[in-house]
């Protein structure tokens, strides 16, 4: 009898352990559109310096040129962030990036904006022009600092648009860079709910297991259930079990009176089995940036996406824990009522 019980204590405990989500070891610090509180968002040159910082992943944006390119942009215009109107005349009374080409895009210049300057104290970029990069050679960067490093660094492109064409790019790109299993370093992110499950749809059609995140915004229903908020037409609230089968994780707004993340949400979110990275870590005072850093990991984010590198590196170096052992995981779960939630089926 009491071999019978340990034994069905046993496969409870299997069963558990094959929906814990796989984490790093301490959270992940993602550079947010590269070293962007530093040197011109979205450039080789501040990629390269938050990797230098110690950046687990690099974050490009990823918008579609005129002749079909993926570029590394954040806005779906480029006068915020480059010279454009002192060398084009507006297109369609914008300066969207739809209506360039790549090769008018490249005679672009990425200004620094905030507190970021054109230079970095004891830093020299391997390429010293700040230039919008296709996403193949923000890739290309990866590998060469990879290599050189003698660590993988992981990359996080986000699609901006919901457009079924850049879903397609993006993976495409992907595969062709030979990216495609659970294991890489790979997220892919978006907004648009009906993206995200486009792409698990197809990844799925294409034997690929790249990791998928849906941002969005920190909901707390009536009951005090924990939800996704998503834009779509309006904001869309989606409970935590059904993102979890679409998506490994979920990017959140932090530091929000009206859509607050609280331990309640991270603790509901991590049941579901699904990560929790929080956008956007933006302080730039050390001492004000350590106590933000520190509330947040203190309750169990997996990731952050940061402005300044190397502030996020140090906070997870001083305050990040380390993932609970499995056995312990799956104890807790097992109190939570985790069985009876729907995991994704591909991290089973």
């Amino acid at each position: 009898m009491k071999f019978a019980t340990l034994a069905l204590a046993g496969l409870m405990l299997s069963s558990v352990l094959t929906a814990v989500p796989a984490q790093a070891a301490q959270p992940i610090v993602i550079a947010h559109r590269g070293a962007s509180g530093y040197l011109p968002e979205h450039t080789l040159g501040g990629y390269e310096l938050a990797i230098k910082m110690g950046a687990d992943y690099i974050e490009p944006d990823l918008q579609l040129t005129k002749d079909g390119v993926l570029v590394a942009m954040h806005d779906d215009t480029l006068q915020r962030t480059t010279n454009v109107g002192s060398l084009f005349a507006a297109r369609n009374g914008d300066y969207r990036v739809a209506d360039f080409t790549l090769a008018e895009i490249r005679t672009l210049t990425v200004k620094p904006l905030g507190t970021a300057g054109d230079s970095y104290p004891g830093f020299t970029p391997s390429h010293t022009e700040y230039r919008v990069p296709t996403f193949q050679e923000v890739i290309d960067l990866v590998k060469t600092q990879s290599a050189a490093r003698g660590r993988q660094i992981g990359l996080y492109p986000e699609a901006k648009q919901a457009d079924p064409e850049m879903e397609n790019k993006i993976l495409a790109t992907l595969v062709l860079n030979d990216y495609g299993r659970s294991s890489d370093k790979v997220f892919i992110q978006s907004f648009s709910d009906a993206t995200v499950r486009s792409l698990d749809a197809k990844q799925d059609a294409l034997g690929l297991d790249m990791q998928l995140v849906q941002l969005g915004v920190a909901v707390t229903g009536s009951d005090g259930s924990a939800l996704l908020g998503v834009v779509g037409a309006g904001l869309s609230a989606l409970s935590l079990s059904e993102v979890a089968s679409f998506a490994d994780g979920i990017g959140v707004l932090i530091n929000n009176s009206t859509y607050a993340l609280t331990q309640s949400f991270i603790d509901q979110a991590h049941a579901a089995g699904l990560l929790v990275h929080g956008w956007t870590f933006a302080q730039s005072d050390s001492t004000l940036a350590a106590a933000e850093y520190q509330r947040y990991l203190d309750m169990g984010m997996d990731g952050l996406f940061t402005n300044y590198t190397d502030l996020a590196v140090s906070a997870v170096q001083q305050f990040g824990s380390p993932v609970p052992e499995p056995a312990s995981t799956a104890l807790l779960l097992l109190g939570l009522g985790a069985l009876g939630l729907q995991a994704r089926r591909r991290r089973g």
